[in-house]
């Protein structure tokens, strides 16, 4: 039997060359130089400032603020600077920006939505930052359609390498879906260098700035701001902002220590029952992650003692503020257990911990700091992993 020849794949990798290898030691260092915004909140969330020949994606919900911190951030940086106007004319965007006290020294206005002009301006302006407003109104020749997922999709191409290429930092602006997620194809996230996203709600005044991906930095830290009638103005000092509101001693309410990247910030936690007006009883969660409140009504029914089968559920955390860490289990079964006994929580306490599927409660990182920001605000009283083991001790010491 004669043996035959295998074609075909074997011989396509007999022809390839190898690669060219370089060794760890060998590989030059990205010189990442930072500059300042100038805006404290924001340069806290990027990791001390804008990298030059960044890209960065700036998301968030219409009315929420984008346009605006944009043009702060524009201010700050001074400079000459270009505007790609692609969703609002120059004389509507500077309107807004005579209405911030933005005095648009260096500001220059691209009316424009095809990305090779855009690029060609780029080139023969040369400025320090590009503002792009928005990703979705781009328009790529033989790219697909503008807002679709091939459009945007070629467009951030274009831009990422426009930014390197010409050394300006691109700051882009985004929209969000009607669940929160960033509109468009997934690729848009993974092109940018930074994913900023501005969250809160439109009709109240808190604004948090998260960093959702930053390949110059960490993604732990939270800008905050107040929108107000000169623009988004930064809050020095969260917890003291977020509980100026509080009322005394109230049912359902309770303050927890969060630790949102280098800081502690105490929030207000609330909960609310009601008589189940049909079969299945409600669990409802604002600024919570609704499992862990399914998880925690069921630790409190089993090692709690509290009873909530035929009661509706409904935890809020106020300011706006999305807690995703476990130390504000113990917060929220104590707000859950207040409001379904009717007893008050003296409002000189603040409550924090992880709890266990057993009732236990663990221990939570940042201890000592927790406790130092609820010390600095009057805070004279603690429910913590410290302080008790188990949710059924914890509620019974409140």
């Amino acid at each position: 039997m004669a043996e035959g020849r295998i074609s075909g794949q074997e011989t396509q990798k007999s022809r390839a060359t190898p690669g060219k290898t370089v060794a760890f030691d060998q590989v030059a260092g990205v010189d990442a130089k930072r500059s300042p915004t100038g805006i404290g909140e924001v340069d806290r969330v990027l990791g001390g400032g804008v990298v030059r020949g960044s890209l960065i994606l700036l998301a968030g919900e219409p009315g929420i603020g984008k346009s605006t911190l944009v043009l702060q951030i524009a201010e700050k940086l001074g400079g000459p600077i270009l505007y790609v106007a692609g969703e609002e004319s120059p004389s509507q965007i500077k309107l807004r920006a005579e209405r911030l006290g933005v005095s648009g020294s260096g500001l220059k206005f691209l009316p424009e939505t095809d990305i090779d002009t855009v690029a060609a301006t780029v080139a023969a302006e040369r400025p320090t930052l590009t503002v792009v407003d928005s990703i979705q109104t781009m328009r790529v020749p033989d790219g697909g359609e503008p807002g679709g997922p091939g459009g945007i999709r070629a467009a951030t191409s274009r831009l990422a390498e426009l930014a390197k290429r010409e050394g300006t930092t691109t700051l882009v602006i985004g929209q969000v879906t009607k669940d929160g997620g960033i509109a468009g194809p997934k690729t848009l996230e993974h092109l940018v260098d930074v994913v900023l996203t501005i969250e809160g709600d439109e009709h109240r005044a808190f604004r948090i700035l998260r960093s959702a991906k930053n390949r110059f930095g960490g993604t732990d830290e939270v800008g905050v701001f107040r929108m107000g009638p000169s623009g988004l103005e930064e809050v020095i000092n969260p917890s003291e902002a977020f509980l100026a509101e509080r009322s005394g001693s109230a049912v359902g309410s309770v303050v927890t220590a969060t630790v949102q990247g280098s800081r502690p910030i105490l929030v207000e936690v609330q909960a609310l029952t009601s008589r189940a007006a049909f079969g299945t009883p409600v669990r409802r969660a604002n600024g919570f992650d609704g499992n862990r409140l399914l998880m925690l009504s069921a630790v409190l029914e089993k090692h709690g003692g509290v009873s909530l089968g035929n009661l509706d559920l409904y935890v809020n955390v106020v300011g706006g503020l999305t807690i995703d860490e476990p130390a504000a289990d113990l917060a929220v079964a104590a707000a859950i257990s207040s409001t379904a006994k009717g007893v008050p929580i003296d409002r000189a306490t603040v409550v924090f911990g992880e709890i266990g599927l057993g009732g236990e409660i663990r221990s939570v990182p940042h201890l000592d700091r927790r406790l130092a920001e609820a010390t600095k605000l009057g805070f004279s009283r603690s429910v913590t992993p410290a302080s008790a083991k188990s949710v059924a001790e914890a509620l019974a010491i409140l």
